[in-house]
């Protein structure tokens, strides 16, 4: 980012566009998924035929072309893992090395990787397993590896900790000695909360299983009865769905790096028909999904976000903004604009409402009395409110797209499936309102 700075203030501009810092960090995804996911798998498949099909199917996922040239937490973790995996085997082929390097740069991405998500041991404890009889002939090893995961550790608790004390008078040291940022025990503290999964939506333990393996892998799934060997590939893959299933919220981009470890672990069949079949399957399947997950599905929240930013002259009243049911808005879009973002997630229609209200209310007296409200087009709990029979809040449309779908919104069981996709897919799109009291007369 110090380098698009530099380029852009050589324009004649002070700030870097939000917009263009956006799509810089989207081509810098790009470049780090496709140079080092498929570095990894060229570490990974020893058989140069094996390893051109691996690097084939992992190309051609739409999860790599979509999930992973965003800057997704799980996008970054898909890459520590795979990274991670590479250095365990490179010490398990080097058994009578001490393998120092190998060991150092584990212990540091195994650190950024629990920075970055806690769920990341879920992936690599079972596979490093596996070097417990290394460590013991090799305890110097050990060692290193402990010593760059608690500096790493360290230096991200110090970057933390002044990110989110920058406003402090205190010092760093005297920040870290008091109140230190750790954020995976941040994370770890929400995560275990059952009321917090809650406010995000709570899954049954088999919804990896029957829902995010197929979403994520498509036909692939027929290839588990291909699978070359059990390699600390699978092994990780396959550990990690069956621990996060443990939890209770679940979401298939948890399981993202379960993708290549997977692509990289199986065979196509032997049969030039089935394979042909396959094939055809394959292509049809990601060109959907890519579509779907590329382009719509929670493809309003960025263009919401940046057109937010850009109005705050037209719309100087606008102080506080309410997203629901939607991904988190990236505030660092607005640009550094006076707009207070709330993310009430996917919160019961009357508890939104009532926070909106609410809202309005603390700006009595002579002040404005509107705030802004982003929600999804197919969220019907809203059509009371915005025709005024539940309240005498006045809803007015301010900004709307038609790309995105709310796929987080799907209830088959009570709408049933007809009535699902019509409201989902009919009435897509995500609306900025800006919602108002008509003041007393």
């Amino acid at each position: 980012m110090l380098v698009l700075q530099w380029v852009w203030t050589e324009t004649g501009k002070e700030a870097v566009a939000p917009r263009v810092v956006y799509y810089a960090l989207r081509l810098l995804m790009f470049i780090l998924s496709f140079v080092l996911e498929d570095w990894a798998i060229h570490e990974l498949v020893q058989s140069p035929r094996e390893r051109r099909i691996a690097v084939v199917l992992v190309a051609s996922s739409y999860v790599t072309w979509t999930y992973q040239t965003h800057t997704f937490s799980n996008a970054v973790e898909t890459l520590v893992v795979l990274w991670s995996i590479v250095m365990i085997q490179r010490i398990l082929d080097h058994k009578h090395r001490s393998s120092l390097l190998s060991s150092a740069l584990l212990g540091s991405l195994v650190a950024f990787g629990v920075f970055n998500r806690i769920t990341i041991p879920a992936f690599l404890l079972p596979p490093g397993l596996y070097l417990v009889p290394h460590f013991l002939r090799k305890p110097f090893s050990l060692l290193v590896l402990c010593t760059t995961f608690f500096l790493t550790s360290f230096l991200a608790i110090a970057v933390d900790t002044f990110f989110y004390h920058s406003s402090s008078t205190e010092t760093l040291f005297q920040i870290l000695r008091s109140d230190p940022t750790i954020t995976p025990l941040n994370s770890l503290l929400y995560n275990t909360s059952t009321s917090n999964l809650s406010l995000h939506g709570l899954h049954p333990p088999y919804q990896h299983l029957i829902a995010s393996l197929p979403l994520l892998l498509g036909p692939a799934l027929l290839l588990f009865w291909y699978i070359r060997k059990p390699s600390l590939s699978i092994i990780s893959a396959l550990s990690a769905t069956v621990l996060l299933s443990l939890i209770p919220h679940q979401e298939p981009r948890f399981l993202l790096p379960a993708v290549p470890l997977i692509l990289s672990s199986v065979r196509l069949p032997q049969s030039g028909v089935l394979r042909r079949y396959w094939f055809v399957s394959w292509i049809i399947f990601n060109t959907i999904l890519g579509v779907l997950m590329g382009i719509y599905h929670q493809g309003g929240v960025v263009p919401a976000q940046l057109w937010l930013g850009q109005q705050r002259q037209q719309y100087p009243e606008l102080t506080e903004v309410f997203w629901w049911r939607t991904y988190s808005p990236p505030v660092w879009l607005l640009g550094g604009k006076e707009l207070v973002t709330v993310d009430l997630m996917g919160m019961k229609a009357d508890e939104m409402m009532d926070r909106v209200s609410g809202a309005i209310g603390r700006y009595k007296g002579g002040g404005p009395m509107s705030v802004g409200l982003v929600a999804p087009r197919s969220s019907v709990d809203l059509d009371a409110w915005i025709e005024r029979t539940k309240s005498n809040l006045v809803f007015e449309q301010l900004w709307m797209t038609k790309n995105h779908l709310n796929l987080d919104d799907l209830e088959f069981e009570e709408d049933g499936i007809a009535g699902t996709l019509e409201r989902v897919v009919g009435r897509r799109g995500l609306v900025i309102w800006k919602v108002s009291r008509n003041p007393p007369a």
